[in-house]
Formats: C-alpha cells, sequence, structure tokens
C-alpha cells in the first residue's frame, strides 16, 4: 500500500502508465485498480490525475461513447 500523502500526480501517472501497459487494462479500469490496491479514495483522485492522464482517460471515455465526441483531424 501506497502512503497516499506521498503520492504525487507524476508517481500516480507512472503507475497508471504501468498498469496500463503490464496489465492490459484502459486507463480507467487502470485507475480504478490502483485506487482499489492503494486504498485510495476517489474523492481524493482528482489531485493525483495529471493533463496527460486526464486527457488519456477523455479520448478513452469518447471511444466508449461516454463522453459526447469533439470533432478529430483523423
Amino acid at each position: 500500500m501506497i502512503e497516499v500523502e506521498f503520492l504525487t500526480k507524476t508517481k500516480f501517472s507512472k503507475m497508471v502508465e504501468n498498469t496500463v501497459r503490464e496489465n492490459n487494462l484502459t486507463y480507467i479500469d487502470a485507475i480504478v485498480h490502483l485506487c482499489e490496491k492503494n486504498s485510495i479514495e476517489m474523492e481524493e483522485l482528482a489531485k493525483f490525475i495529471g493533463p496527460i492522464i486526464k486527457g488519456k482517460i477523455e479520448a478513452e471515455a469518447m471511444t466508449l461513447n461516454l463522453l459526447p465526441r469533439q470533432n478529430t483531424l483523423f
């Protein structure tokens, strides 16, 4: 278990990226997995998610039709 007070956006982002890669999970699933594994409350999660991970979550959510799609060039 990781001490939440010592967790930073950078550390959490690396943990998410590693979890996605190692377990072949989506970003959303990886974050839920890490929260459960490390006893991180969902309410505390916002302060650990950086802009890069947030962007990847948004793109994933649009692909899954959880958010409205925006115009893209591709």
